[in-house]
């Protein structure tokens, strides 16, 4: 049955273009009880005005305008408050949703609900990744092969990269293909709003720490198209990154794991800039430290990160 409200909640920041097929996505799924939230963090550019104009014979849709920007995080912190759904599924404002996403993350929910007995799930969508030189990429979802994710198994990965076997990790924990109950959100006490980027990482790893199981949809049910901006700068993303491992000190520190986490992110940050007597010192600080996990990960995530970049550029100066 698909009677019980849920809230599409949509992030919105200088989408000009792309924002309206992101709401037109929401408004065609076949989930019919739906309210649609969107949240202008303050965009300059004509964001509003598409917004309105599309929403505008909609009442199941709604603008909220920040008058203060404030990152994905708190436009998504807003959507949780004015929710009046049982259930949150996130959309972000450059990705498309075919119309079956919302039933199937919802119903995927419900059915692990019955079979097990925790409250603590984040249902994941499965979706491709397009980019302009037309590489696709897959992006299946945590736990879609499997009985789901538990316990602190996914904050490792998330911190360290440690992976267990036979445990399926997909393309991580990304907001823009998130669903769980409004109650979950609350819970956990929504996204750090200190944090600009992998915040989304963050909402998993307190999640994970506290018993959460993660579950995702085997169909695809989302497109997400390959976009550069400024808010997705290397700099900031490594800020945020040594946030987030800061936030968690106590508990890598516990697993004798702290001077890792906070360091990798570093070397993948001199891969990027192209500073490689950077990342050489960086390697080495790592390797004198931790010399197994270090090689394992680097030998598991190098040749399939360089493979991925070569896909992504490759055609782009023909």
């Amino acid at each position: 049955m698909n009677n019980e409200l849920v809230t599409i909640g949509i992030t919105c920041f200088n989408a000009e273009n792309s924002i309206v097929r992101a709401i037109n996505s929401a408004i065609k799924q076949d989930w019919q009880n739906i309210e649609i939230l969107i949240v202008d963090d303050v965009s300059n550019d004509n964001s509003v005005e598409l917004v309105e104009k599309v929403i505008q014979n909609d009442n199941r849709a709604r603008l909220i305008k920040h008058t203060v920007n404030k990152g994905p995080a708190g436009a998504r912190n807003t959507i949780i408050k004015e929710a009046k759904g049982g259930y949150i599924v996130f959309f972000d404002d450059d990705d498309e949703s075919l119309a079956i996403r919302v039933s199937e993350q919802v119903n995927c929910i419900k059915k692990y609900q019955q079979n097990n007995n925790t409250d603590l799930i984040a249902c994941y969508a499965s979706g491709v990744r397009y980019y302009n030189n037309g590489y696709e990429l897959a992006l299946p979802a945590i736990g879609s092969r499997n009985e789901g994710v538990k316990g602190n198994l996914v904050a490792h990965y998330l911190l360290f990269f440690e992976k267990r076997k036979n445990v399926f990790y997909g393309s991580g924990t990304p907001t823009c293909s998130l669903c769980a109950r409004t109650d979950t959100f609350k819970q956990l006490g929504g996204f750090d709003e200190s944090l600009r980027r992998v915040e989304d990482a963050d909402f998993a790893v307190r999640l994970s720490l506290k018993g959460g199981v993660f579950i995702g949809t085997k169909k695809l049910s989302f497109i997400q198209y390959s976009t550069q901006a400024q808010d997705k700068s290397f700099e900031k993303n490594l800020e945020s990154e040594q946030i987030l491992i800061r936030k968690h000190q106590n508990y890598l520190k516990s697993v004798n794991r702290f001077y890792y986490a906070l360091h990798w992110p570093k070397l993948r940050y001199w891969h990027f800039k192209k500073k490689y007597g950077c990342f050489l010192l960086t390697f080495l600080g790592l390797i004198v430290r931790n010399p197994l996990i270090t090689l394992s990960h680097i030998f598991v995530t190098g040749p399939a990160r360089l493979l991925h970049e070569y896909k992504m550029t490759k055609n782009e100066n023909l």
